[in-house]
């Protein structure tokens, strides 16, 4: 695939809001099957679309992508057929894998997420909504309305119309389960308007009223602010690898992993084709190479 096509390929993605990684080579010792710049991006689901190395490398990049897509950080890994320590002995920044399948050089791969701009939708036309716009516009939010539906991926709603439909957008996003649901109202208003929907105890408790962080904002650009802030503050939290959190929204779990019984490869669980159920258990493998060996003699890498 070339480069125009694969940039062609990575801004649908990012049109419709579809997380991905985009995996660059920056090294390639001899003999290796990529060259510095081959580049490819991978999905959610395990999908590699371009060429940065072959089905053994491919392997590790899909497994590594999905943790980068979990951590929404980049990470340079390195896959070299020969055991060596990590050149990162904290963990950040750069991955050192044992290949043992590869044909003898050493790869380097940036792994860079692409995920989607948080999506807030704000209701009403009030002097506090049009601000609440203009400040999440310029902090890099996306900002949207409800006139359809709640759009997917919504990471926020924030009811500003003083009284109008207020209900059902907020009974909506309680439902989607919205990560900030917050109502722009006086204490004693929004405590009504929230307990005329009718929601239990542990739904009306996630309709933050009145809005945001009480830091003495008095002008609609000052309230904006404050609502901006508590949505940031309660916000999901991803963990990294090493399971210490991070602030970031959450877009893709964290990858399931498997060994690979034949050639001893950490590999992503997802690929359907990379599996053998038997005897009620599940063996995944790197590669169709490893898979056929394994299924002409399984009790040999029984160990």
């Amino acid at each position: 695939m070339s480069a125009t096509t694969l940039a062609d390929r990575s801004d649908a993605l990012r049109a419709a809001r579809v997380p991905f990684v985009h995996a660059r080579v920056v090294l390639a010792e001899r003999p290796t099957s990529a060259s510095p710049g081959d580049e490819a991006v991978v999905l959610a689901d395990g999908t590699i679309i371009g060429f940065v190395g072959g089905q053994c490398a491919e392997a590790t990049v899909r497994e590594q992508s999905l943790r980068v897509l979990a951590s929404g950080r980049a990470q340079v890994v390195r896959i070299t057929p020969d055991p060596e320590p990590t050149d990162d002995p904290s963990g950040e920044g750069k991955v050192v894998v044992h290949n043992a399948c590869l044909s003898g050089g050493t790869l380097e791969i940036f792994l860079e997420p692409d995920l989607p701009t948080p999506l807030a939708v704000v209701v009403g036309g009030s002097p506090i909504a049009t601000a609440l716009r203009e400040v999440a516009t310029a902090v890099g939010w996306e900002v949207a309305d409800a006139q359809d539906g709640l759009p997917e991926g919504t990471a926020a709603v924030v009811v500003a119309s003083h009284g109008r439909d207020e209900e059902a957008t907020l009974a909506a996003a309680v439902a989607a389960d919205v990560a900030y649901v917050g109502l722009v109202a006086s204490p004693r208003r929004g405590l009504a308007v929230v307990a005329s929907l009718g929601l239990d105890a542990e739904a009306m408790a996630r309709i933050d009223t009145p809005a945001g962080l009480d830091i003495g904002a008095r002008t609609p650009h000052e309230v904006a602010v404050s609502v901006l802030a508590g949505i940031i503050a309660a916000r999901p939290v991803p963990a990294d690898v090493s399971g210490d959190p991070d602030a970031g929204t959450v877009v893709v779990d964290q990858p399931t992993s498997a060994i690979d019984p034949v050639c001893g490869m950490t590999v992503a669980a997802v690929d359907a084709s990379l599996h053998v159920d038997q005897d009620g258990d599940t063996v995944w493998f790197c590669g169709p190479g490893c898979r056929d060996a394994w299924l002409a003699d399984p009790a040999s890498f029984a160990n």
